[in-house]
């Protein structure tokens, strides 16, 4: 018997956070399922095709246009005959609840919803316009998936969904044992360079820490529209070679030589990065926000305004080795796949 397909469709093919966990999903697979994935022209494309995925390119998000995506969406439907279509992120979202039609059952994904709205909407009007538009698109939905708890909470909270939000976190692939990380306090950020990561608050705790620990080194890698600011706030603290910002970097290897991961953003919902880091023996310190405190112990979590508190956090989880998170009992990638099938099966998909 031939296996029933699920669509996944997402509306960008930068390798960011969703497009790891397309690519998690492509190499473990969704038992019981055929997976086939529409995303644009782009990088997420050309690494579903190295892996052997069924990749579905065309014209497709935000870059593209509403009437090219509902174009493209409606013929892919066609071609595959999906017993689900799966949708990542608001603009795929929306295109899925207009041009889908009402044969395949509809579920949602939410990466990216944060309990501030300024953090996404920079006015009351434009929040506004998006929750009632998010309200209209979930009740075309059969199911959604939350990827924490604090994003389900959010979703109720703003969006009310008539139908009840399941929550998978993204999970870890297990890693290979190896050698303990010895302690050291070189820091790195892996986040763009925008407000809503709160750098400036990083830097200013990495300058206390510079008081007690000189040799300490910190690396704010990303790009974005804070560059600037940023590095004119590391040469009036005094931070001069001690701070560096490469840009866009390869996070593996970044990960591998560091040893504390930092992360105030104003909102996270279950971060790769934070997931990565912990499972490689890493010290990790964030802001208590979000589904941070899903992930991390307590001992990881701070007050991003404090800046006392987040210089001895980045200490102790620079120093002390026990202190640092570990996710023996976190859901694996598999794990995951499970649940969300599960999440299809119970949507009435077959």
């Amino acid at each position: 018997m031939t296996a029933p397909a699920a669509l996944w469709v997402v509306p960008v093919s930068d390798l960011a956070g969703v497009a790891r966990h397309v690519l998690d999903v492509a190499r473990a697979g969704l038992p019981g399922w055929r997976l086939a994935v529409l995303a644009p022209p782009g990088a997420l494309c050309d690494r579903l095709r190295d892996l052997g995925a069924e990749v579905h390119e065309g014209p497709f998000g935000p870059d593209h246009g509403l009437r090219a995506s509902v174009t493209t969406l409606r013929r892919v439907v066609r071609r595959v005959r999906p017993a689900v279509v799966h949708s990542h992120l608001a603009y795929a979202d929306i295109v899925v609840a207009l041009a889908a039609g009402r044969g395949p059952r509809l579920v949602t994904t939410e990466h990216g919803i944060a309990r501030d709205d300024v953090v996404y909407h920079r006015s009351g009007t434009r929040t506004r316009a998006m929750a009632a538009v998010h309200t209209a698109r979930l009740r075309r939905f059969d199911a959604a998936i939350a990827v924490s708890r604090a994003t389900a909470d959010a979703m109720a909270d703003k969006w009310h969904p008539r139908i009840p939000v399941k929550v998978v976190p993204n999970g870890v692939a297990p890693l290979a044992p190896r050698p303990p990380r010895a302690p050291g306090l070189r820091i790195l950020s892996l986040a763009r360079l925008a407000p809503e990561k709160r750098l400036p608050a990083l830097l200013d705790a990495f300058a206390a820490l510079r008081g007690d620990h000189p040799a300490a080194r910190l690396t704010l890698a990303g790009t974005g529209p804070e560059e600037a600011a940023l590095r004119a706030h590391a040469h009036r603290l005094g931070l001069g070679d001690a701070v560096s910002l490469p840009g866009f970097v390869d996070p593996e290897p970044a990960m591998a030589e560091h040893d504390v991961l930092a992360m105030l953003s104003v909102w996270e919902n279950c971060s790769y990065a934070l997931l990565d880091a912990a499972s490689r023996g890493m010290g990790v310190v964030a802001s208590d926000v979000g589904g941070n405190p899903e992930v991390l112990p307590p001992v990881s979590l701070v007050d991003a305004d404090d800046t006392a508190a987040v210089a001895a956090a980045l200490a102790r989880q620079g120093l002390d080795l026990s202190a640092r998170p570990s996710l023996r009992d976190w859901p694996t990638v598999d794990d995951m796949c499970t649940r969300i099938t599960a999440t299809y099966a119970a949507a009435g998909a077959r």
